[in-house]
Parts: structure tokens; C-alpha cells; sequence
């Protein structure tokens, strides 16, 4: 007997880290589908799109045997799945190709801007949160009051103003007519170069540096730009908080905990909140995808040097290398989030395993 407990405890040890491993091996051929669905999604746009990616190279004048040349040289003369297989192979050695507007590899201009589009939407999700969730939580407790109705009219304003209106009426009144913020772009001309780029953060790499002139002044410049975005994500994460809270506060153990005489400020947001916590994070998760992808109207409003603007700038210079590698990026980057939330919500909800 006191052989047999020790052999079915490492029996006990050794299902669970099969399990484990199964999970994982599912996770890493869920991601991978998705990431080859994602190429080939972009294949196909680049394919569809018309625009022609050898004039973007030879010009409309060259000749039609350096025409003739240089799209071979880019592989358009092969059958179309052989190459979607070479646009495959290179992508997975991180080989976009080349840019024609800045003649840089793809790769190294995407890692150039989009730490930028990563410090504008973070500035937007932190912003979103710290005030979504309060107002979402004081919605639902006071629900069809006068203070429902104002986080909801919030909300509505939120998913219905376009972006790009917001963000030229926000230079008009804070920077126009105020003065209260500085101009478009991402730091005052006097600071440029005075930092030098190690995670490609600003804010980051000027307190590295040592620099708080530098940080001040471009986080005055990033508040603009990031409570333009982070309102889009108040208005939808308030909107989730608010639903959540409202299932929470009809559950049955509210009523044991007003029962047993727990203030109602514990059971708010101790109780109810900590509950309604773990779907948040799939909310606020998703909120951080969608300004990852959806900042491209407000860099080009504010003149911010991210991933948007560079995207924007190579689609009207016909630059398909750089607009399919940044479009690649930005859906990884949305396919990880969402990936990562889901993970996050299983460990926080034993429920779900």
C-alpha cells in the first residue's frame, strides 16, 4: 500500500503534464493556422488591390523589357500559388521585401514605427480603463438614473463620432484655441535627437536617457492623440463593465452577502467586480487590438510618426511590400491579443479549464 500511493501520485503527475503538453500543442497549431489564414488573407488583398507594384518600381515610362524584367525579378510571372508559397517562405525568415518609399527593408521600418502606434494605443488602453471601468461599475449600481444615462449617452457619442472628427476638433479647441497642448507630431523639433532609441518607446527611452525634459514634452505631446483613442475605448469598455456588473449584481450571492450585512462598498467592488473582472480582461484585451489597428485616421490627423501614418503613406506611393508586411503585423498583432486574452481568461476562470 505504501508503494502504491507514491506510483499513482507520479500517475496523477504524469496525466496532468500530458494534458499540459496537449494544450499546448493545440495553442501552437491554433496560432500557426491562424497566422498562415492571416498571410494568406494579405496575399490576397496585395493581389487584388489594383495597383500595380512593378510601375511603383520602373516608373510608367521605363521600358516594356525592364518592365518585363524587374516583374520577373519579383517573382509576378510564377503561377499564383507558387507565389504565395515564396511569399510565405520569406515572411517566416522575416523577409518583407523592400520598401520603395524608403528604400529600407520592410522589417526595419516597421520596427522603427510601430513602437510608436504601441505607445499611442497603451496610452489610450490605460485611459480607457482607469476611467471605463469606474464608470461602468457606478452605471450599474445606479442603473436608470440620471448617471446611467450620461455613462450611456458617453458611450453612444463614443461608437458613434468618427475618429478623425474628433481628433481635428480636439487640435481646434486644445491646441488652436487653448493652447493647452502642443502641436501635432510626436516630440518639439528642439528635443529631437537627443535620446537614442533603444526599445523605440520614447517615453521609455528618454527616462533611460535621463532625459525628463524629453519625457515631459513628449508625453504633452502623446495625451492628445492618446485621450482621443482612449475615449473609442472608454466608451466600449463602460459600455461591457456596466453588462457585466448588472449580471453580477442579480447573482444570488450579492444577496447572501447583503444578508449576512457586508457593505455595500465591499460588495461592490470586492465582490461583483472581482467576478466581473475576468470577462474584462478579454474586453480591455480586445480594446488594445483595436487601437493597435484602428490608430491609422489619428496618426494621420496628429502627424504621429507610428505604423498608421507609415502605412498610409505607403499606400499612396503604391508601396505594396510595406503595406502588406504592416497590415501582417498589425492582424498578428491582433490574432496574439486575442490569443493571450483567451489564455488569461482560463487562468483567472477555473471554471473554463
Amino acid at each position: 500500500m505504501a508503494v502504491a500511493a507514491p506510483r499513482r501520485q507520479d500517475g496523477e503527475r504524469g496525466a496532468a503534464a500530458l494534458r499540459i503538453l496537449i494544450a499546448v500543442a493545440k495553442f501552437a497549431a491554433m496560432l500557426a493556422v491562424t497566422l498562415v489564414g492571416l498571410a494568406a488573407v494579405t496575399f490576397v488583398i496585395g493581389r487584388v488591390v489594383p495597383i500595380d507594384p512593378v510601375l511603383a518600381v520602373v516608373g510608367d515610362r521605363a521600358p516594356q523589357r525592364v518592365y518585363d524584367r524587374v516583374r520577373a525579378e519579383m517573382g509576378l510571372d510564377l503561377p499564383l500559388i507558387e507565389q504565395f508559397w515564396l511569399y510565405l517562405s520569406r515572411i517566416l525568415t522575416g523577409d518583407f521585401g523592400r520598401s520603395v518609399l524608403t528604400t529600407n527593408p520592410v522589417l526595419t521600418d516597421i520596427a522603427r514605427y510601430f513602437p510608436a502606434t504601441l505607445e499611442l494605443a497603451t496610452l489610450g488602453t490605460l485611459f480607457g480603463t482607469l476611467v471605463g471601468v469606474p464608470l461602468g461599475v457606478l452605471a450599474a449600481v445606479r442603473r436608470d438614473t440620471l448617471l446611467d444615462q450620461l455613462v450611456r449617452v458617453v458611450g453612444l457619442i463614443g461608437y458613434s463620432v468618427p475618429i478623425f472628427w474628433l481628433g481635428l476638433m480636439a487640435l481646434l479647441v486644445f491646441y488652436a484655441r487653448l493652447d493647452w497642448a502642443p502641436g501635432p507630431g510626436r516630440l518639439d523639433i528642439a528635443y529631437d535627437y537627443i535620446v537614442t532609441p533603444v526599445t523605440g518607446l520614447l517615453l521609455v527611452d528618454s527616462l533611460i536617457a535621463g532625459e525628463p525634459g524629453v519625457f515631459w514634452n513628449a508625453l504633452s505631446h502623446a495625451m492628445l492623440p492618446g485621450l482621443v483613442l482612449g475615449y473609442f475605448s472608454l466608451a466600449y469598455i463602460s459600455r461591457m463593465t456596466r453588462s457585466f456588473m448588472l449580471h453580477e449584481l442579480a447573482q444570488e450571492y450579492i444577496v447572501a452577502a447583503r444578508v449576512k450585512g457586508l457593505s455595500e462598498t465591499r460588495i461592490i467592488w470586492r465582490h461583483a467586480l472581482r467576478n466581473a473582472a475576468v470577462p474584462l480582461v478579454t474586453v480591455i484585451a480586445l480594446s488594445y487590438a483595436h487601437l493597435l489597428e484602428g490608430s491609422v485616421l489619428t496618426e494621420t490627423v496628429f502627424a504621429w510618426p507610428g505604423l498608421g501614418s507609415y502605412l498610409t503613406n505607403s499606400l499612396q506611393s503604391a508601396d505594396m511590400n510595406a503595406v502588406l508586411g504592416a497590415t501582417l503585423v498589425i492582424g498578428a498583432s491582433f490574432v496574439l491579443l486575442n490569443l493571450l486574452s483567451d489564455i488569461a481568461y482560463r487562468l483567472l476562470d477555473p471554471r473554463t479549464r
